[in-house]
């Protein structure tokens, strides 16, 4: 069900990202202050308004998602504007992972939100079994239509139905580094996974730690593993894993794990080796990869886009200081797995209705993709809109991939095996990264997971 992007095209687009960033050009101040291409009004301006949305005066809506610090400040500017238009009240309601089990409690105790931003595939399906979510609207589903490739529509629909809004995107193939780290140490931009644990020994020779890896979240292993796992056993074994086809004690998955176990396996090369990877939350992952002057706890850091939220808490200019490229080519070419998180509809109501709508129309992407760490699947989004070149160019990279995105695999998965802390997938990685000599272990846990969560 889920395409990829072509992957040789993939891999030419996103070597383009690299040598923006290897050039500087980046430019992190006011990039998106021009439209060229009438994808919505720029700032400043007073352009003509991309939806129509009903009046909706006095009326109360409530949106839950997990989205906290920046990201959460971002989606409430989105959620503001929407207010100004329809004369409506919204309030952000903070949930919490395994954001199913928060949405049960909410409805259970008959305070269900009226929309809900939902992380993962499987979630949708989820709340569309347990009969929670409401299917969207005619207003929504023509904004879809004029403003999303067929994927994006497709992964937020069930049997046919659509019940999702896709309206925050990530490229989650991406290996942020430190570009003083790397000058000092004379490293490179590594190609294929040869090269990249090359790169790392060479950044740990001049005495940095290479890798910053975030443990303490395990969603940050499992894109690990699915971007080695795509690259090294192809698009066909993806698909069959993340349908749980194969089983996970598949040699394909042993393949991968000893791939990864490169890199787990010497503490030298991560910072604060296993047991402080493990004690290291995603945001703090990224700002201590760019903070420290020439000596940061990590010279490189692993994840999508989004990470540019958090290098905006340092002092580092995207493009100079933070710089990016592909995530390493483990076999024929390099990997590109996508996230997203859309927005359901949980009560039957004409606000609810208005904000999914709201949500998918281009001016509302445009607020968010103005303030950076962020990338919207609505293909008609000017890309001037983004604050940066390499923002940018992730974007378009992320649009001309059309209907050939693959999504990444945990989050295809049921929520008790791929999206839910302490367990799952998450716990099983973290166990491997702490012992990443026992691979059969690994698989067999995984495999026990995975039926069991299928199976349900």
């Amino acid at each position: 069900m889920r395409t990829t992007l072509p992957i040789r095209r993939a891999a030419l687009v996103f070597t383009a990202i690299g040598a923006l960033a290897l050039t500087g050009c980046g430019n992190d101040g006011d990039g998106g202050k021009e439209s060229k291409d009438g994808g919505g009004p720029s700032k400043g301006t007073d352009t003509a308004p991309s939806v129509v949305l009903p009046k909706l005066d006095g009326e109360k809506i409530s949106v839950a998602a997990v989205w906290t610090g920046p990201e959460q400040a971002n989606f409430v500017k989105v959620l503001k504007e929407f207010e100004k238009r329809t004369g409506a009240t919204v309030t952000f309601v903070p949930a919490q992972d395994p954001i199913v089990n928060f949405l049960g409690t909410k409805i259970a105790g008959g305070q269900p939100p009226d929309v809900a931003m939902i992380p993962q595939v499987g979630a949708i399906k989820q709340a569309v079994e347990k009969k929670w979510a409401k299917p969207v609207g005619a207003e929504a589903k023509a904004q879809l239509a004029k403003n999303y490739s067929q994927v994006w529509q497709d992964l937020g629909a069930v049997d046919g139905a659509q019940y999702g809004v896709y309206f925050k995107a990530a490229n989650k193939s991406l290996i942020w580094y430190n570009a003083e780290a790397f000058e000092n140490a004379g490293a490179s931009e590594p190609k294929t996974w040869k090269d990249f644990l090359a790169t790392a020994e060479t950044v740990s020779a001049s005495g940095v730690t290479p890798v910053s890896v975030g443990g303490a979240d395990g969603w940050t292993l499992t894109d690990w593993f699915e971007n080695v796992y795509l690259s090294q056993a192809g698009p066909e074994k993806y698909d069959q894993l993340a349908q749980h086809k194969i089983k996970w004690t598949d040699p394909s998955v042993k393949d991968a794990l000893t791939t990864l176990a490169q890199l787990f396996g010497k503490p030298s090369l991560i910072a604060g080796g296993a047991d402080g990877a493990l004690q290291t939350e995603f945001p703090a992952s990224v700002t201590q990869t760019f903070t420290g002057g020439a000596q940061p706890k990590g010279a490189m850091v692993f994840e999508g886009d989004f990470v540019g939220v958090n290098i905006a808490q340092t002092k580092a200019k995207i493009g100079t200081d933070a710089k990016v490229f592909p995530f390493p080519a483990v076999g024929a070419e390099s990997p590109v797995v996508t996230g997203g998180d859309a927005a359901v509809a949980l009560k039957d109501g004409k606000g609810a209705q208005a904000l999914l709508t709201w949500l998918a129309s281009t001016d509302a992407a445009k607020i968010w993709a103005e303030q950076g760490g962020f990338i919207s699947p609505n293909k008609a989004l000017d890309a001037a809109a983004y604050p940066n070149e390499v923002q940018r160019t992730m974007a378009k990279a992320l649009v001309a991939a059309g209907d050939a995105v693959r999504f990444d695999m945990s989050d295809q998965a049921p929520q008790s095996f791929g999206g839910t802390p302490g367990k799952g997938e998450w716990k099983t990685l973290q166990d491997f990264l702490k012992n990443p000599k026992d691979i059969a272990g690994t698989q067999a846990k995984l495999e026990s997971d995975a039926a069991k969560a299928y199976k349900s």
